[in-house]
C-alpha cells in the first residue's frame, strides 16, 4: 500500500478551523486546538441560544400586550383568557403588533373580550 502523508488535508483543516476563530481572544484565534474547542461551546451556545430567542421574543410581546391592555383597563390575563374562551385565535405577534400599530383595532379586540 502507498504511503499516504496529510499535509495537504492537515493544512485544509487547520486553516478551516483558525478561519472560524478569527476574532476570537488571546491563544483561542491561533492555537488549533483551543480554536476547535471554541468552536465547539460556541456551537453549543449559539443552538442554545436560537431557542432562547424564541422565549425573549414571547416575554417582550406579552409586556406589549399587558401595557396596551392595562391602558384600556384590562390585565393581560383577563384578555388572554377572553380571547381563548371567544375563540379568537390571535397569537401574541399579532396582538403586540396591533396594540403599537393599530390601537383603534386593538381596542375593538379588547371591547370584544369585556
Amino acid at each position: 500500500m502507498t504511503r499516504v502523508k496529510k499535509g495537504v488535508g492537515a493544512l485544509k483543516a487547520r486553516r478551516n478551523i483558525l478561519r472560524k476563530v478569527k476574532g476570537f481572544r488571546h491563544g483561542r484565534s491561533t492555537k488549533e486546538r483551543q480554536a476547535s474547542e471554541a468552536i465547539a461551546h460556541a456551537g453549543a451556545s449559539a443552538f442554545a441560544h436560537r431557542r432562547d430567542k424564541k422565549g425573549d421574543f414571547r416575554e417582550m410581546w406579552n409586556v406589549k400586550i399587558s401595557y396596551a391592555a392595562k391602558e384600556l383597563g384590562t390585565s393581560y390575563s383577563k384578555l388572554m383568557g377572553g380571547l381563548k374562551k371567544k375563540g379568537i385565535l390571535l397569537d401574541r405577534k399579532i396582538l403586540a403588533t396591533l396594540a403599537l400599530e393599530n390601537p383603534e383595532t386593538f381596542k375593538k379586540i379588547v371591547a370584544m373580550v369585556k
